[in-house]
């Protein structure tokens, strides 16, 4: 494999635990691996289709085991005080400094992305941590006044319990942190079920921070089990010991993920589709809209939630923007993402390739004309991954096949005359996730900021749609979910929020002056 040879690989496996058959199942510590019965997985590379390893996935008996573990772990965790649980988080942050160019390695081995994002990912990992370790000493409540003499009125927060974490491949190192480690200094025991498509990652973390749940005595906390959607998906979506399942992905997945633990009056914290445009205007900076749009749109291959997929550009410099777009397109490197070289790696498999041959024709027949790209790439000696170059598609947002998040690299142009008009189109999508204006206008920039303008959760200016910091809450509207993770006060949806009233007199006044005496 050019850029790595498999000496490399197999030293990458080896420094994270991978075996050539792994247990799909555990409950975080060293010890904590469970043997199932479970069918096999195999774990293959989009880089050239070739497997890497393979898992024993749980069966409903181990998902069993883990639950109970889990629930029994809860209730000595919860009485760890919150900045002890932040010095735990601290040594899982710098385990995964450690393991960093290992981890980083792996991430783009099994999801295909570009050598710099996988370590970015990794990065990202780790200002989590940082993130959640200050976190542990700022779990704030409220006081508040009494209307009552001799009241005291507060609110605090409580540990919710198990969090069920269902990822994506996409972000299948990232998005873990994003919950587990919140809601690991919040008091939670967490459970996780990575994607099917890349389950090495979610095993060479829970590798990497056993040790720590090892030092801490918190076996049952970090929870993983790997199973389908029969033995492990269909039970925690109806489980009532997980009061809260944090889902990443489709919309169509969401949907069914709220309808059932809704349907318990469980909590749901729901990252699903994004349909995100930037809006470039006819004073915008050009080169910086160009940079912005190629690695929105062609980052991670399209594979982004918050890949760019459509441009909504002023007519007056659509021509001359598309012209330095396309130039710019056509310097992109498609290839092993092993390579430092690369820009662009493989979609994660042959089905998403032919999900964007489907949604290149449908645009055709639809009326949009495809200015540049689509099909495929043969890449010399990984001819079985999924590459292909990616479109530029001159198009109207009332198509169909607009309106739809293609996870591909398909990039729509848009065309617009005034400003509201642009945020009419910007906003006339189902999806509300990630949005940005490039623009040198005050009016433009705060008229996109406003009531009327975004209506995404994410709205960004002279900045791209994708590559969030984590110091901001991350989510959307819409069918995107409406779920909030990462930074600000998104901590809150891994705990219960109670309110407290003590009475330090010797009388009982009731609220709202009501009076309920009874004769002595």
């Amino acid at each position: 494999m050019t850029g790595l040879d498999q000496a490399s690989i197999s030293a990458i496996l080896d420094t994270l635990g991978i075996k050539p058959v792994n247990p799909g199942a555990t409950s975080g510590s060293s010890k904590g691996w469970i043997e199932t019965s479970g069918p096999e997985l195999t774990s293959f590379s989009p880089i050239n289709g070739e497997p890497i390893a393979k898992i024993m996935m749980a069966d409903r008996e181990a998902y069993e085991t883990i639950m109970n573990r889990a629930q029994e772990a809860f209730k000595t965790f919860r009485m760890m005080p919150a900045p002890k649980r932040g010095e735990m988080v601290r040594e899982i942050g710098n385990a995964l400094r450690e393991n960093k160019e290992a981890l980083g390695a792996l991430v783009s081995l099994e999801a295909g992305k570009i050598r710099a994002e996988g370590l970015g990912e990794v990065q990202e990992m780790i200002d989590i941590a940082d993130f959640a370790v200050g976190l542990s000493r700022q779990l704030y409540g409220l006081t508040m006044h009494s209307e009552r003499p001799m009241h005291r009125m507060y609110e605090q927060w409580h540990p919710l319990g198990i969090v069920g974490i269902i990822t994506a491949f996409n972000f299948p190192a990232a998005v873990w942190s994003w919950n587990a480690l919140l809601a690991g200094v919040c008091g939670d025991a967490n459970l996780f079920k990575p994607s099917s498509k890349t389950p090495l990652t979610a095993i060479a973390i829970q590798n990497i921070i056993a040790p720590v749940v090892d030092r801490y005595g918190a076996d049952g906390i970090f929870n993983m089990v790997i199973g389908s959607r029969t033995d492990v998906g269909e039970p925690m979506l109806h489980d009532p010991r997980i009061p809260l399942i944090s889902a990443t992905g489709s919309t169509a997945m969401g949907k069914h993920v709220g309808e059932v633990v809704g349907g318990r009056l469980g909590r749901t914290l729901l990252e699903l589709g994004g349909n995100n445009a930037i809006i470039v205007t006819e004073d915008a900076d050009m080169d910086m809209a160009v940079r912005a749009t190629l690695f929105g749109a062609v980052g991670t291959a399209g594979q982004r939630c918050t890949s760019t997929r459509r441009i909504i550009i002023q007519s007056g410099v659509k021509d001359m923007f598309v012209s330095r777009l396309i130039s710019a397109y056509k310097q992109v490197s498609i290839g092993n993402p092993l390579d430092d070289a690369t820009l662009m790696g493989p979609l994660i498999d042959e089905q998403a390739a032919v999900t964007m041959d489907k949604a290149l024709e449908a645009a055709v027949a639809q009326g949009g004309e495809v200015l540049y790209g689509g099909g495929r790439k043969t890449i010399d000696g990984l001819e079985n991954g999924s590459y292909v170059v990616p479109a530029v598609v001159s198009a109207r947002n009332e198509f169909p096949i607009v309106q739809e998040e293609t996870f591909a690299p398909i990039l729509y142009i848009l065309e617009y005359d005034t400003f509201d008009q642009a945020l009419e189109i910007h906003n006339n999508v189902p999806q509300g996730l990630s949005s940005a204006v490039f623009t040198n206008s005050m009016q433009y920039q705060e008229g996109f900021l406003s009531h009327k303008g975004s209506d995404c959760g994410i709205a960004n200016v002279n900045i791209g749609t994708s590559g969030a910091e984590i110091g901001g809450a991350f989510g959307g509207e819409k069918e995107t979910g409406g779920g909030r993770e990462s930074g600000s006060d998104a901590w809150k949806i891994y705990m219960r929020r109670q309110t407290n009233t003590i009475n330090w007199g010797r009388d009982l006044p009731l609220a709202q002056g009501i009076e309920f005496n009874i004769s002595e």
